[in-house]
């Protein structure tokens, strides 16, 4: 087995890192200096959904697994990428964007949702991103998919003061099923090639809502 490709499909992680609304800032501190200590070393500070992370089914229901007590095979797996870059501010991703690849989806899978909002990633109108249908989530839970990431923000609508969304739907029938949902993934069109491995894995929080990953894309030759 020999990796010809890896796609990054992550933010970098800085001081100037967009977050959703109300959650905590980023923020880097030099600790120690090699002039100093001998040694360099950063003082972190950020929310567990900073940047491109992962959501445990913890994340909207309180009796849900956390994120250290899933198992690893939901964070790795066949990506299948839904195209669905014809939407605007707040579009629907419904069952019609998922039928091209319907013969694809099965358990183990990994549905990435390629908006393309991730070109809007630092303004405004990334807080306007296009979402998930409830109904096409059902469908998709159905034929046994359990791990979902998409190109933006947030899997559901974003609410704000003119738009109250509808109640984060997507999260709650994925966290009902113990699955993972992956936000702030980029850099999904330079996945150009058939069946990548997708990996999610994320930083091992004890008893977490979830957790910042490097997201990539690879492409395996036998």
């Amino acid at each position: 087995m020999r990796i010809n490709k890896v796609v990054d499909l992550s933010l970098v992680v800085n001081a100037a890192t967009q977050t959703y609304p109300g959650d905590p800032e980023p923020r880097f501190a030099v600790h120690s200096t090699i002039e100093r200590d001998g040694f360099n070393l950063l003082s972190v500070s950020m929310g567990s959904q900073t940047g491109t992370h992962v959501d445990a089914p913890y994340h909207f229901d309180e009796s849900a697994p956390k994120l250290d007590e899933l198992p690893l095979d939901r964070f790795a797996g066949r990506g299948v990428i839904v195209d669905a870059r014809n939407l605007g501010p707040r579009g629907r991703i419904t069952w019609e964007h998922v039928a091209p690849v319907l013969e694809q989806l099965e358990p183990g899978v990994i549905v990435l949702l390629h908006t393309g909002w991730s070109a809007h990633y630092g303004t405004d109108v990334y807080f306007e991103n296009p979402f998930l249908d409830a109904e096409a989530c059902r469908r998709m839970i159905a034929l046994g998919v359990r791990t979902f990431g998409i190109d933006a923000i947030n899997i559901d609508e974003t609410p704000d003061d003119e738009h109250p969304g509808e109640g984060f739907p997507v999260h709650h029938l994925i966290a009902a099923q113990a699955g993972v949902i992956a936000e702030n993934l980029t850099n999904l069109a330079a996945i150009d090639f058939a069946d990548p491995l997708i990996s999610l894995l994320p930083i091992a929080f004890e008893a977490a809502d979830g957790a910042p990953v490097r997201a990539v894309a690879l492409q395996l030759e036998a």
